[in-house]
């Protein structure tokens, strides 16, 4: 936009700073803006050159995006460099090629953030963008951490680790701006629900809307007949590049599509319509499990993935088959801002759903799986579905735990985490016999934290028996149960006893619900369609 500023202007701003004749003394709007880090001393000694005098919020914000996209810059050059030197060693370059691909989308939200939210005083979309661009930073850094055998690798996660320490400190001024603006005296560390800080609601009315019935198929795939493609990964290819205004729609016809489909980056605006749950399915086996030596990461296993933006699916069934006992195995990924998802069916054992990032919006769907089956760091609300434990052990009548969400929010700032409002948490009927057959040895619980500040909120959702009393599960030990949020409210069934609750969960205060409400947590009014 004409109004922003491009990062090749940001970044004259960052070094025409940075190698400006040195000052002993910072500013008092670069210390106040610094009150919005996690480390306010390192965020100082980041700023330690001379910048001039009266300086906006918004000037001190840009300035802070330019440092963290320099800093980005070299480290897409230093992982670059890994996978060149990789061959041969296949974890390496598997770790190498995923940050490759995760420091470019980290770099698409970065453009996005500076020249077009900022530009237009969009603070959810900053905030929303920059989440994202942390957290493909961070799954960068833990991937080369499990590789770390040479110093090549050590000193790119040096350099991550700064990265990550620079984005952070950016998106903490982002969610200080959205919430007190120029006021800086009045910024401060990113705070949660645990420690009373609510976000402000913008209002109570209730959105309904989804997938337009109204979408006309652009091409058509099919197994049988006359149709332009037989392959989804075809028609994918040939929508057009960066759709904004349009949509491009893909109409999948009743069939069993045994096919990995990818939807990347610039395919923007496309649309998913099949025949109807169980009627058009997509089907996939990969897994860690039995092919991680080839390579298969769970972010890889999924049998569709999503990047591009504003995707669209409805009356369609996505399943990975990999056994019980194949560990990571995704049906369906998604890390498309402003998705919507409806009337869709996801089918497997672990890691079903990976909703990775981003702002997403599940509508009347079914999903089934058994360990972390719903997990991730996006900002997903979850309306209307039903969610069903399967078995997964081969003698299922010996028993299991299964859990059924693991959200991975990473830092306080991030504006992600799992909503499920008016939602159904019960058991297949196979489930169902064994757990009725035997309930103390069957343990299933709503969710436990993947990541420190993981955020899962259950709203007037029925929970069947078999739901532990407890409701809530450790990772492991103590692990973020300090930091975490689970909150419920006006939750039914038998296993909906707040009194049996784990302490480290919490019941939401009646006048906060609203904070996590289609509207509020992930600005649906803005860009879900009012009639479906």
């Amino acid at each position: 936009m004409a109004s922003g500023f491009s990062v090749a202007i940001l970044l004259i701003l960052f070094f025409s700073l940075s190698h400006a004749k040195h000052h002993h003394h910072l500013p008092p709007e670069i210390r106040g803006a610094c009150k919005a880090s996690r480390d306010p001393s390192t965020c100082e000694a980041s700023f330690h050159h001379h910048f001039p005098s009266n300086l906006t919020a918004l000037q001190i914000i840009y300035s802070a995006l330019g440092r963290s996209s320099h800093k980005l810059t070299k480290a897409q050059a230093a992982v670059k460099d890994i996978l060149k030197s990789s061959a041969g060693n296949i974890n390496v370059t598997v770790a190498a090629r995923n940050c490759v691909e995760g420091l470019d989308y980290s770099e698409y939200r970065f453009k996005q953030t500076v020249n077009d939210a900022l530009a237009r005083g969009e603070m959810k979309d900053a905030r929303a963008w920059m989440s994202a661009a942390l957290g493909y930073q961070h799954g960068c850094s833990s991937g080369l951490k499990k590789v770390n055998d040479t110093s090549r690798v050590r000193q790119t996660i040096v350099l991550m680790e700064s990265l990550i320490g620079f984005t952070s400190d950016t998106l903490g001024m982002i969610m200080n701006y959205d919430i007190h603006g120029n006021q800086i005296a009045s910024w401060s560390p990113p705070k949660t629900e645990r420690e009373g800080f609510w976000e402000a609601v913008r209002g109570t009315r209730e959105v309904k809307g989804g997938v337009p019935w109204s979408l006309k198929p652009n091409v058509t795939v099919c197994k049988v007949g006359n149709c332009g493609y037989r392959r989804v990964q075809d028609a994918v290819n040939a929508a057009p590049n960066n759709l904004v205004s349009q949509r491009f729609v893909i109409w999948i016809k009743a069939g069993m599509y045994d096919e990995i489909v990818r939807v990347p980056m610039a395919k923007t605006n496309l649309v998913f319509l099949g025949d109807g749950m169980g009627k058009t399915v997509i089907t996939g086996s990969l897994n860690v499990g039995g092919m991680a030596n080839s390579g298969v990461t769970t972010f890889e296993s999924a049998t569709v993935g999503v990047v591009g933006d504003g995707f669209m699916a409805r009356d369609v069934t996505i399943q990975n088959t990999a056994g019980a006992d194949a560990q990571q195995a995704v049906a369906f990924r998604s890390s498309s801002d402003h998705s919507i998802i409806e009337n869709c069916e996801f089918l497997g054992n672990q890691d079903t759903l990976y909703v990775n990032s981003l702002r997403q919006y599940y509508k009347s769907c079914r999903i089934q799986g058994n360990i972390d089956f719903i997990f991730g760091n996006a900002a997903a609300l979850f309306q209307d579905c039903d969610i069903l434990v399967a078995p997964r052990i081969v003698n299922p009548e010996n028993g299991e735990t299964n859990v059924v969400t693991a959200h991975g929010r990473i830092e306080p700032g991030q504006s992600t985490g799992f909503i499920f409002h008016n939602c159904s948490i019960n058991g297949t009927a196979q489930y169902m016999k064994s757990y009725y057959s035997n309930p103390s040895v069957h343990k299933t619980f709503l969710g436990r934290p993947w990541k420190e500040y993981a955020r899962t909120v259950f709203l007037q959702c029925r929970f069947g028996d078999l739901i532990n009393p407890a409701g809530w599960m450790p990772w492991s030990g103590e692990f973020a149960l300090n930091t975490l949020y689970y909150g419920e409210f006006g939750n039914t069934g038998a296993a909906a006893n707040a009194k049996e609750r784990v302490l480290w969960s919490s019941q939401i205060p009646p006048q906060h619900v609203y904070t996590y409400s289609l509207q509020n947590f992930i600005q649906g009014d803005q860009w879900i369609p009012l009639s479906s």
